[in-house]
């Protein structure tokens, strides 16, 4: 059994330790929003927070988040991710949209710890994220207008 914090919800599964939490969340928990990729932590669409830093869900394991606090898309919340969510409706920045969640969860992350990021800055923090549709310029220019949001 483990036990932790999933969208500030208590929830405890009966996995083996070393089952992935992507699986255990899409699987076990239904909670669909974070996506498989690649399944070797190099793509970003399995993008969640523990503890409130970002990680690749595909490679992090069931045993490794015991008593953790778990946010996936579905439980993003806070000025930065109200933000992106408008700049990403606003410059209509998925394609085909896979991505995307794992896209959102380290731009809500980049501008959390750098409010008025530069393109360099966007470029570190969004590198492990892939886009199949290579939407980047649109990616980039949406949190650069989420930092424009957040400046009010």
């Amino acid at each position: 059994m483990v036990r932790f914090k999933v969208n500030g919800a208590q929830r405890s599964v009966d996995v083996d330790g070393g089952t992935p939490l992507l699986w255990v969340l899409r699987d076990d928990l239904k909670l669909t929003g974070t996506k498989f990729g690649c399944g070797i932590a190099s793509c970003g669409a399995c993008t969640v927070y523990v503890d409130g830093e970002p990680v690749r869900s595909c490679q992090t394991f069931a045993e490794d988040v015991e008593g953790a606090s778990i946010t996936t898309i579905e439980g993003l919340a806070g000025k930065e991710a109200e933000a992106i969510r408008a700049a990403w409706r606003e410059l209509d920045v998925p394609q085909c949209g896979y991505c995307q969640s794992g896209q959102m969860m380290s731009a809500a992350s980049l501008l959390s710890d750098t409010p008025k990021p530069t393109d360099d800055d966007i470029d570190v923090a969004m590198g492990g994220n892939v886009c199949r549709c290579a939407t980047y310029h649109r990616i980039r220019a949406a949190i650069h207008r989420a930092a424009d949001i957040l400046e009010g």
